[in-house]
């Protein structure tokens, strides 16, 4: 058989449909009506769910209105300390930012436009449930309460950060706080939560994993590993894709390749799957309550792909212009959670701008008061460093001869 009438073979690489100077376009983002999408029983079949792997679960409409089967899982009062922890993220982000600037740490990455999606995911949690997060997802630890002071040492790797040193800038571990060490390799995340929720039932607890990957980390092959085994032995775990349309300067669509949506590629495991606007706070924290429940019941695991957009660049390393249309952060058509939010407490009439602006003076003089309290303890060119013996503790029960000597050596 002749191959020559076929011609050389290629290969497609999926193009953004904008580049900078073009008009941004998000026309492929088909955004439903708040409140249409149906909330289905917590033990449905994944089998009779499969449409709303393509849709987007939305509570709060144009108007501010809560609206629809998803709404009412929050009261005023858990509404109001929403919108205060969405806040207290996107001014502590401003500060680290501006710190980052002055040289005051070597490296930082903003969640703005993101707040909504960890920060109400996590009160749909119990306490010794465990995140495996990325390094957006910050929210998980002020929401849980975690020390912003603490947050700041860790950042400045100064003599008071709570991981000695050992982490690159953002970061984070806390055990106490729900809260696994994140990893720059960020696909490792997702299967270890699944170990990590399969682990916790062999033990017959009642705590479950959550996992969190980014649209572009999807390609990795621990994603897949994490569907195979969270799918087989029905994990009690909550596998969270967030897409904020961008990995580090590729656009969401070379991860997702001819996919129609990235939750999608859980109805071949047989894991329901379910789409949510990540910009709305209320429809995340219900989709999160809904995940959750499913997992603590021995329903298995769920998977989320949170609709949002990364506002500012990836990290600051990074310069998004290089790579996107400056205007496109304006023309994302799911909106700034904070602010929508903040018209929905209007519209209850629990609210006001007045309040607004107050409640803006008084958490930003509380971080601007925790970053103080940080730079006491020092920076990264100033003040008090972890101490080097550091380095040698907490990796072995008992520190092995070599490392004895190496220490000696070093004279700590």
């Amino acid at each position: 058989m002749s191959t020559s009438e076929y011609g050389p073979l290629s290969l497609h690489v999926p193009e953004p449909a904008v580049r900078p100077g073009d008009t941004p376009d998000f026309s492929n983002v088909v955004i439903p009506k708040a409140g249409s999408v149906a909330r289905p029983p917590i033990d449905v079949d994944p089998r009779e769910i499969r449409d709303l792997a393509f849709s987007i679960i939305r509570v709060l409409n144009r108007e501010g209105e809560a609206v629809g089967p998803w709404a009412g899982t929050l009261s005023d009062e858990e509404l109001n300390e929403g919108l205060r922890h969405m806040m207290t993220l996107r001014a502590f982000d401003a500060r680290m930012l501006m710190a980052q600037r002055q040289g005051k740490t070597s490296f930082y990455m903003q969640h703005m436009g993101e707040e909504a999606v960890s920060c109400a995911f996590r009160k749909a949690l119990a306490p010794g449930d465990m995140n495996f997060p990325t390094y957006r997802q910050a929210g998980l630890l002020i929401a849980g309460g975690y020390p912003i002071v603490d947050m700041m040492n860790q950042i400045y790797s100064n003599e008071a950060d709570p991981l000695k040193g050992r982490q690159l800038p953002i970061m984070y571990s806390s055990k106490e706080h729900g809260f696994f060490s994140i990893s720059g390799n960020l696909g490792t995340q997702f299967i270890q939560a699944v170990g990590w929720a399969m682990a916790s039932a062999i033990k017959n607890d009642s705590k479950i994993a959550v996992g969190w990957i980014g649209d572009g980390s999807t390609a990795e092959s621990d994603f897949h590993a994490a569907l195979v085994f969270a799918s087989t032995y029905r994990a009690p775990v909550v596998l969270n894709i967030v897409n904020n349309q961008w990995a580090i300067s590729t656009f969401q669509g070379i991860a997702r390749g001819g996919s129609g949506t990235f939750a999608a590629r859980a109805l071949g495991f047989g894991i329901p799957a379910l789409r949510v606007d990540g910009n709305d706070y209320p429809a995340v924290h219900a989709v999160a309550m809904w995940a959750a429940q499913r997992a603590r019941r021995n329903l298995g695991p769920t998977l989320i792909e949170h609709v949002t957009y990364r506002v500012g660049a990836h990290s600051t390393s990074d310069d998004p212009s290089a790579y996107r249309p400056k205007e496109e952060t304006e023309a994302w058509p799911l909106g700034d959670p904070v602010i929508r939010l903040k018209n929905h407490l209007i519209r209850k009439g629990i609210w006001s701008e007045e309040r607004h602006r107050q409640l803006e003076a008084e958490i930003l003089e509380t971080v601007i008061g925790a970053q103080k309290e940080a730079e006491k303890h020092g920076t990264l060119h100033s003040g008090g460093k972890p101490s080097v013996r550091d380095m040698f503790e907490g990796v072995y029960a008992e520190m092995p001869p070599h490392l004895r000597r190496q220490r000696q050596q070093a004279g700590v």
